[in-house]
């Protein structure tokens, strides 16, 4: 296997066999936390609390990890489509360094900063300490979550996504056997209840760091003797760096604008609205997750493309990628949108949660469109090295709602239709900045590369 063949032959071959694997891997990841979340519940609704609150806190950590990985995936593909193996030995060896930092870093502040963050949230008894018992462990062990991202960056730059597929796979029936037992104490164990939980995840990561370091070893485009001569460099650190950390603050406003909603949806409607956007949210990212790998597949191939500087290949992969997604949420708005209400009743019984649920996602329909077109330029940008947009539109899709949540909501006397609306309303704005941006970025790119 040659190291740019992803400058070659068919681009839907290479979007199917990349994006497909990354898409049941991602089914498999949001499984794994359902097992997490059914398992707190069986301990205790204090346990489930103070999992949930947990959630900030340590997806932040995910979104640094998502976002060094992804910036090793951009520049390890940009290396490979120039053909430069000593570029893209030295990204692997610096990614890792640069994750051992950060590693330590978060391990040597989280007995520091978890009670506080805790505590400022406003929760207080079991649901805070065993909140807090949780956080920490986990926290122990991001050094393995960030390796993790980074070896599959990796594999991601060289087109293989079906390692971590099957990483996400083990885990995720790894997992249904391993929360028992340590939660519980089966088999002469300890019972450890929240902290079992975080345990379990910890040796699964474990076992994937052994299993993911073996595979980058074994794949086309690593030699050990190149590997061996490659060397600590700040220039690579800081351009993982750059690359990655937009990425991440953009991943990171999600919370931000998921707590945005939450309040708005909790004045506007109550403690109902609230559980019924919730678990809308749920049937929503079901809808999402087959679109999700077409992210991954963008990022590898652009990346690749804009290395070996094929511009007009580049295009098509963007338009390619984003008539695919379209397709996907096509078929999940002709699913969802006369079967919400049967589709909500899995999750609750309780009519009022029910109609608020349907009443989101017979809206919201609307715009599943606007995931992928965004997802899939920000995706392109972060393959020609310009992934900074992302910062400024996930700021203005997460912040806009505050403003306008109120006018349709209370100025214009829409109530809760005035958040769903104002969601639409907000995404379908993003996606023409985005979509011109992009258009834009890539045109100025081909013509300081022809000049």
């Amino acid at each position: 296997m040659k190291s740019n063949h992803l400058t070659e032959g068919s681009i839907l071959v290479h979007l199917k066999n990349i994006a497909v694997p990354a898409s049941i891997g991602l089914l498999f990841n949001t499984l794994y936390n359902v097992v997490d979340t059914f398992y707190a519940g069986r301990l205790s609704s204090d346990a489930l609390a103070g999992l949930s609150l947990s959630f900030p806190i340590f997806f932040l950590i995910i979104a640094l990890s998502s976002g060094i990985g992804s910036g090793t995936t951009a520049l390890s593909s940009i290396a490979l489509g120039k053909d430069d193996k000593i570029e893209f030995h030295n990204l692997l060896r610096n990614a890792l360094f640069l994750s051992l930092i950060v590693g330590v870093v978060v391990i040597f502040f989280t007995p520091f900063i978890t009670t506080f963050l805790f505590e400022f949230s406003g929760v207080t008894g079991d649901p805070l300490e065993l909140g807090i018992a949780y956080t920490n462990t986990i926290l122990f062990g991001n050094l393995l979550f960030i390796f993790n991202f980074v070896l599959n960056g990796v594999l991601n730059a060289q087109g293989d996504t079906k390692t971590y597929r099957n990483f996400l796979i083990v885990g995720f029936f790894l997992n249904l056997i391993l929360d028992p037992l340590f939660i519980f104490g089966w088999f002469g164990l300890p019972r450890l209840g929240v902290v079992g939980i975080a345990i379990a995840t910890i040796v699964v990561q474990f076992i994937g760091t052994i299993y993911l370091s073996y595979k980058v070893f074994k794949s086309a485009n690593f030699e050990l003797e190149i590997f061996k001569k490659t060397f600590f460099s700040l220039v690579y650190i800081f351009g993982i760096l750059k690359q990655g950390i937009p990425a991440s603050i953009s991943m990171a406003t999600i919370a931000i604008g998921v707590y945005i909603i939450n309040y708005f949806v909790m004045f506007y409607g109550g403690s109902d609205a609230v559980a019924g956007y919730g678990a809308a949210l749920r049937i929503e990212q079901l809808a999402l997750l087959p679109a999700l790998g077409l992210n991954v597949a963008t990022i590898a191939l652009v990346g690749q493309n804009y290395g070996a500087q094929k511009f007009d290949r580049i295009r098509e992969i963007r338009k390619k990628a984003i008539l695919i997604g379209l397709a996907i949420m096509t078929i999940g708005i002709v699913v969802i949108f006369p079967f919400a209400r049967y589709l909500m009743r899995v999750f609750s019984d309780d009519t009022n949660v029910v109609e608020y649920g349907v009443g989101y996602l017979r809206i919201e329909v609307l715009a599943f469109f606007t995931y992928v077109l965004i997802n899939i330029n920000i995706a392109t940008l972060q393959g020609i090295k310009k992934p900074t947009f992302a910062i400024y539109i996930g700021v203005f899709r997460q912040f806009l709602p505050i403003s306008l949540f109120y006018l349709l909501g209370t100025v214009l006397s829409m109530g809760i239709f005035g958040v769903w609306w104002g969601i639409v309303i907000i995404n379908w704005l993003a996606v023409m900045i985005t979509m011109a941006y992009t258009t834009f970025t890539l045109n100025k790119a081909e013509k300081r590369y022809k000049t």
